[in-house]
């Protein structure tokens, strides 16, 4: 799970919170990573992450990350939003994560959760699922949009059906995690992408 605030007990970390309480319930482990207040480099377009599985910049957590990735099942992202859109740490942070790890996340489930005061949540939403659509990725989802309100962790916690779609998206991924166990246990692996075709609309 993806904190991508800089506060470390805020409104997002309250959230993720309460997703994690559920998968705890069910005996899925969980752990929370904090992308904290310092900076985040963003990515340059370098390639020189190609085929190598790690970033060029190595002054932040993002190898980290993607080392955890490996051995993950499922993650999730959360974000406060920023005029209107997820904040610029974590769309940093999600650019490199899926350029130079992006192997690490294909075929294993994912969700965004956004917090807000007020407005912006749905067009977050829609901005960082879109890294899941590339990477094959099933997408997990509630009763409403992935979304809750506060000002404060406190208020965020008042915002009671907000807290209950966070508590859906864990059963959700439990489930989902669960079905994709049972699977592999069955002989079922996931399918082997085509890749062959790469075309530009400007020749």
């Amino acid at each position: 799970m993806f904190n991508g605030s800089p506060r470390a007990n805020g409104c997002t970390f309250t959230a993720l919170s309460e997703i994690a309480s559920v998968l705890n319930a069910q005996g899925i482990e969980t752990e929370i990573l904090q992308i904290g207040n310092k900076p985040v480099q963003d990515c340059i377009g370098c390639n020189s992450c190609a085929n190598k599985g790690e970033c060029v910049f190595s002054n932040d957590p993002i190898n980290e990350w993607i080392e955890k990735a490996k051995s993950a099942d499922g993650f999730v992202f959360g974000t406060p939003v920023y005029y209107a859109h997820p904040s610029g740490r974590i769309l940093s942070a999600m650019d490199r994560l899926f350029y130079a790890g992006g192997s690490n996340f294909e075929h294993k489930p994912a969700t965004v959760v956004a917090s807000a005061r007020r407005a912006g949540t749905t067009a977050t939403l829609d901005t960082l699922s879109k890294y899941f659509a590339i990477a094959q990725m099933p997408v997990i989802s509630s009763t409403y949009w992935n979304i809750v309100h506060g000002n404060t962790p406190e208020q965020t916690k008042q915002d009671l059906e907000g807290m209950q779609t966070m508590r859906n998206i864990g059963a959700n991924m439990a489930w989902i995690l669960k079905c994709i166990q049972a699977g592999k246990q069955s002989g079922i692996s996931a399918p082997k992408a085509e890749t062959s075709a790469w075309t530009n609309f400007i020749r």
